[in-house]
């Protein structure tokens, strides 16, 4: 048994190929999972039935594995905040979300940089994230870029 939160093997192997500047979307239960990413993305499907798994859950066992460089949201015409922004904030340590617009946010997801997405369930409106891994600071001499 693995130690970190994500223990999910198909999440790992892509997560493993991955690096710094690679993306991964996590999207809600609405979101067009085929169109709306590229097809060179490696997808896992977590949206077994309404709510499970949420967005927020798997944002949370990533957190464990992976560092976050930048984060966007999806956000509504208006571009208000949506109540579910709160929830990524607090996971994300207080990181400024990117807000895009639908269409803006589905050019950015199908983007060659986006190497997985995992659909999830989430019923709740404009829970799609879509986040920048970041690389990880290494001891001075070792490694840094």
């Amino acid at each position: 048994m693995l130690l970190s939160k994500c223990i999910h093997p198909e999440i790992l192997e892509a997560v493993g190929k991955m690096g710094h500047g690679s993306r991964i979307l996590i999207s809600d239960g609405c979101y067009p999972h085929i169109t709306g990413s590229p097809a060179s993305a490696m997808k896992v499907w977590l949206n077994l039935m309404p709510d499970m798994l949420r967005v927020t859950d798997v944002l949370e066992a990533l957190r464990s594995i992976i560092p976050v460089e930048e984060a966007f949201v999806m956000v509504p015409p208006d571009g208000a905040d949506q109540p579910i922004f709160a929830e990524f904030k607090k996971l994300l340590a207080g990181m400024e979300l990117t807000k895009l617009q639908r269409l803006e946010f589905y050019d950015k997801a199908r983007e060659p940089d986006t190497a997985l997405l995992i659909a999830t369930g989430d019923q709740r409106n404009w829970a799609n994230l879509l986040l920048t891994m970041n690389y990880i600071k290494h001891p001075e001499g070792k490694g840094d870029y």
